[in-house]
């Protein structure tokens, strides 16, 4: 090929985030050549995702050594490499493949060294990755007409019904328990909406309980999201929803791995929020506000396929009855019969939104000896089971520890037994208020403005209004970044026992 039809090979070694997200290179290359020929280099997992492209030719599969890569380049006779890469590897790729332009993008690996180590910042870091990859592509002279991902690129199509009756809605939630939860409301307004369709969750293993006694769900479709499964899942899971035949799939989750699945399921009418990392695999998308809560703004998704306002009505659970004949063999085991019960849950997934153990052993020593109530510890897994274990030890066998020793369903079924649950920034939370057990919430990292806060009435939050540097993340993190943990301890124990003495006194269930 001469320079008006080049053969071009682009090179991209990275996760399938910054692949996708390379896409208006394409666009811009074939909007100067239109009759050009582009290959894309990829790592093997990727391959058949990207393949759809409307701008790409041709995907050459990355191997593992550097001269198989070298040999299959020279292979190809290519006029023109580019490198959306920038490592050593791609450099020497490039050099020894002798093609005659070869241009690379400016991935500054000294600035961004110096910010990770040092903090110092620089104006090059200031430019989004998208904007350098483009600004590689003005030493050819290619014009810069595309500057982000467009609905149009990667095969994506709208799509729309066309009066077709509605078989199936699927609603994909592969998030937390409390994510998992706070979807609730969305299926059972779905189920009102469209009564003669059924509804199908995608859901990973750890919480199908939530959603499997629930009579709106006709089907349920499992997604692995660890170890190697969780590439394998993908195409395992996008295969699933395709032959579940889901006419309109809604998509809560707003990670780039779910908008892919979607998009590689092919359902007609894929809907999710504006602000979802892959928004552009989906037909429709829909304003995302952190201003209501998170129940609400699940329901808005509606919006794409409905006309009307959506309020969150009550979370209610359902669970199955074999929780209950368990349940009812751990009251009996630990003793927890005709007393007053208050649950607490000391754990998380992130260790920043735990409140101090120490601070829930003071706790419950106050609580058994002032109040005369019986604590309950309650949480899933080993890591959960460990620290209940230590905060049962440390308060002298004041507390019944049920740590490790419930599921998910077992849990569900256990909260009704509850007058008050105590419980860090988690799951458990939100399935306390679904169960409308009165929940205290310790927020340590997170702020209710995030909107996942105790959803509905009689509910309290302590928190740390004071400090400026929350929230530190969305979800917390394994540790305080500035080091001090103000968030959690400055939440004192005689803070937490006054708020849980005043509900229990408000709720009826002790005399003030």
């Amino acid at each position: 090929m001469n320079d008006n039809q080049p053969n071009i090979l682009v090179v991209r070694l990275s996760s399938l985030g910054d692949i996708v997200l390379s896409s208006p290179v394409y666009k811009n290359l074939k909007n100067k050549w239109p009759n050009s020929h582009i290959t894309l280099l990829v790592k093997p997992q990727f391959a058949q995702v990207l393949a759809g492209h409307p701008d790409i030719d041709h995907i050459m599969v990355a191997k593992k050594s550097l001269w198989g890569n070298i040999q299959q380049i020279r292979a190809g006779h290519f006029t023109h490499f580019l490198d959306l890469h920038a490592t050593l590897k791609t450099i020497l790729m490039g050099f020894f493949s002798h093609i005659p332009n070869r241009v690379r993008y400016d991935k500054n690996p000294i600035a961004r060294r110096l910010y990770v180590k040092f903090r110092k910042t620089s104006p090059v870091l200031e430019k989004h990755t998208l904007e350098r990859y483009l600004s590689a592509l003005k030493m050819w002279d290619v014009p810069i007409k595309y500057t982000q991902p467009e609905l149009g690129d990667w095969a994506y199509k709208k799509a729309s019904m066309d009066g077709k009756k509605i078989g199936k809605i699927g609603i994909f939630q592969t998030s937390f328990i409390g994510d998992s939860v706070l979807t609730t409301p969305l299926i059972q307004k779905t189920a009102r909406l469209f009564p003669d369709s059924k509804i199908v969750v995608i859901t990973r293993p750890q919480t199908q309980d939530i959603f499997r006694p629930m009579k709106e769900v006709s089907q349920i479709i499992l997604n692995e999201k660890t170890g190697w499964n969780k590439i394998v899942g993908v195409w395992k899971t996008a295969k699933a929803i395709k032959e579940a035949h889901i006419d309109i799939l809604l998509v809560p989750h707003r990670s780039f791995r779910s908008a892919l699945i979607a998009w590689l399921s092919r359902v007609p009418i894929r809907i999710g929020f504006t602000s979802s990392e892959g928004w552009f695999f989906y037909t429709k998308t829909v304003p995302f506000s952190w201003m209501i809560h998170d129940a609400e703004r699940n329901l808005s998704l509606l919006q794409g396929i409905a006309k009307e306002e959506f309020k969150a009505e009550k979370l209610s659970l359902r669970y199955a009855p074999s929780a209950e004949e368990n349940v009812a063999r751990l009251m009996k085991d630990f003793n927890l019969e005709g007393k007053t019960l208050v649950g607490l849950h000391p754990g998380s997934a992130w260790p920043t939104k735990c409140w101090p153990k120490e601070y829930f052993v003071e706790l419950i020593s106050r609580l058994e000896t002032e109040l005369h109530v019986q604590t309950v510890i309650v949480g899933g897994g080993k890591k959960d089971a460990d620290l209940g274990e230590k905060i049962c030890q440390l308060s002298q066998g004041h507390c019944a520890n049920l740590c490790g020793k419930t599921s998910l369903a077992d849990l569900m079924a256990l909260m009704p037994h509850f007058k008050l649950f105590i419980t860090n920034d988690s799951g458990p939370m939100h399935i306390a208020t679904a169960f409308n057990v009165p929940t205290l919430a310790i927020f340590g990292p997170t702020t209710k403005e995030l909107g996942f806060f105790p959803y509905g009435h009689g509910h309290r939050v302590l928190e740390v209004k004071s400090l400026e540097c929350r929230p530190c993340a969305l979800h917390g993190g394994r540790k305080c970044p500035l080091g001090h943990f103000k968030c959690m301890r400055e939440i004192l124990p005689q803070t937490a026992f006054q708020n849980a003495k005043e509900m229990l006194v408000e709720n009826g269930v002790i005399k003030a």
